[in-house]
């Protein structure tokens, strides 16, 4: 099943037999492990067979665990794992908040960088991928996730790049829950993927909820 994002690219995402175009927001919700592992190590082994740039965040397992989980599911992926040209591992901190706080703007120009060295030898599809309970941690600035997940409705779009943002719901609460909802344009839920009827205008939800954060 084909969902169509924009009017250029295609990338099939791993799972589901689903396809999508340029610019893809989606938040992944799961409860167990299998579930999960199912899903990252599907979408990631796919990106390692069309060659595209893969950035990834484990955060309920090491990055250990990550590769000989990995490595199991995908055999042929082992090379890639070691080309940090073509496979970014990193840890949540590393990520998020290297300099100890979190901060939307920081991201901003972060992963405008990647995504400027990642096109640095011509257009290359970007699939990135974080298990976001590394958010339940007492993190300085972390209360801003949810406007970095809104402003990421305006980096994403127009670019070769798909954010998978992996939502444990049984680890957060409700009402963050239902702010995922809110600032991601498409769901995957019991492995069927869905235009996500909760969506707001990033802008909107920007200006009601952390409007120092709206883009200037």
């Amino acid at each position: 099943m084909h969902i169509k994002t924009s009017e250029q690219g295609v990338l099939n995402l791993g799972f589901g037999n689903y396809s999508c175009n340029w610019g893809l927001h989606i938040a992944g919700l799961y409860e167990t492990t299998s579930e999960r592992d199912e899903i990252v190590n599907s979408y990631l082994a796919k990106g390692v067979q069309e060659d595209n740039r893969i950035l990834y965040c484990p955060a309920e397992q090491t990055a250990e665990e990550f590769k000989e989980k990995f490595g199991a599911f995908c055999p042929e992926c082992h090379t890639a794992l070691k080309n940090r040209e073509q496979f970014s591992l990193s840890s949540a901190k590393e990520l998020y908040y290297p300099n100890g706080t979190f901060s939307p703007e920081s991201m901003d120009a972060g992963l405008n960088a990647f995504y400027t060295e990642s096109q640095k030898d011509g257009k290359k599809y970007v699939r990135a991928t974080a298990e976001m309970v590394w958010a339940l941690g007492a993190i300085p600035g972390i209360e801003h996730l949810m406007a970095y997940e809104a402003r990421l409705n305006f980096f994403i779009p127009g670019k070769p790049w798909v954010s998978l943002c992996m939502y444990n719901t049984t680890k957060f609460n409700g009402s963050i829950i239902l702010n995922v909802l809110r600032t991601h344009p498409y769901i995957l839920n019991g492995g069927v993927v869905m235009q996500n009827p909760y969506f707001e205008d990033p802008v909107e939800w920007l200006s009601a909820n952390s409007p120092r954060f709206l883009p200037k």
